[in-house]
């Protein structure tokens, strides 16, 4: 509680309640230096609609493996899920121990989901937990999410890691949906960075392009990793509650600083 961490900083600018002022500081410290913060946060949220109502409705996607899932919120991935697979399960996964405790209490009527405390730099121990083996099937299709969550692993090799194991696992036929905040220049990438591993919290923002290439053995879903707010736009999609009031200033500061964005897709394993 003496340090800040990606779960309850990424809640706060969502709306959510369980958080401390050491969260609250971080991103107003980050938010003064990139604006644009608060709303790719949000902005990521919405894709994680998409891309979670794309792998169930309209690929039929039944089982999901959410890596660095957060604290609880509107339209979580079960909620979105099992709206379009009444029967679609979820394991949850989290480094944040407070997200087990949240999470356990809005599952507990729900067989089809479960959460587990563990790090993502340690898939094997994801992979293996009995809650893992007892929901998901991995000879079938999986949604592997990742959801803003690879800048939170500073190592590339962690990072990469963190990504393949858990597509190595799944069968062919398996998705990843994945997001990862970037700059398009170097020298921006590293000062983000900077700023933010100042405060407290480990991150390395990398560049589009670093990115990518970790994932070429994939095939992209249209339109490919872009801009999230490019991954099939809807407008009619359910909107987010409200931000909090000392957030509120940066609401739509993304129209005139896009220094840094959230940059990501669906990407099928052949």
């Amino acid at each position: 509680m003496d340090r800040p961490t990606p779960a309850r900083a990424y809640g706060w600018m969502l709306g959510g309640k369980d958080n401390f002022q050491v969260d609250r500081n971080l991103i107003l410290s980050v938010s003064e230096h990139f604006p644009e913060d608060l709303d790719i946060a949000r902005q990521n949220r919405l894709f994680l609609y998409r891309a979670v109502r794309y792998l169930a409705r309209d690929v039929g996607i039944h089982q999901f493996l959410d890596l660095g899932s957060g604290y609880p919120t509107e339209n979580n991935v079960h909620q979105v899920a099992q709206a379009f697979q009444p029967e679609a399960r979820v394991v949850y996964v989290d480094i944040d121990p407070i997200v087990l405790a949240h999470g356990r209490a809005l599952l507990a009527d729900n067989p089809y989901t479960t959460v587990i405390t563990a790090d993502m730099t340690d898939p094997e121990q994801i992979l293996t937990h009995p809650d893992t083996q007892a929901l998901l099937d991995p000879t079938q299709p999986v949604g592997i999410l990742m959801f803003s969550i690879p800048h939170c692993i500073p190592d590339d090799g962690d990072a990469q890691r963190a990504i393949q194991a858990p597509l190595q696992w799944a069968a062919s036929g398996s998705y990843l949906a994945i997001s990862h905040v970037v700059a398009d220049d170097v020298a921006t990438a590293d000062e983000l960075t900077e700023v933010i591993t100042g405060l407290g919290m480990p991150w390395r923002t990398r560049t589009p392009s670093q990115f990518a290439s970790w994932l070429t053995d994939l095939e992209p879903v249209e339109p490919g990793l872009v801009d999230i707010n490019d991954w099939r736009p809807d407008p009619d999609q359910p909107p987010l509650g409200e931000c909090p009031p000392e957030l509120a200033p940066y609401l739509g500061a993304s129209a005139g600083s896009r220094r840094m964005y959230e940059y990501g897709g669906v990407l099928r394993k052949p």
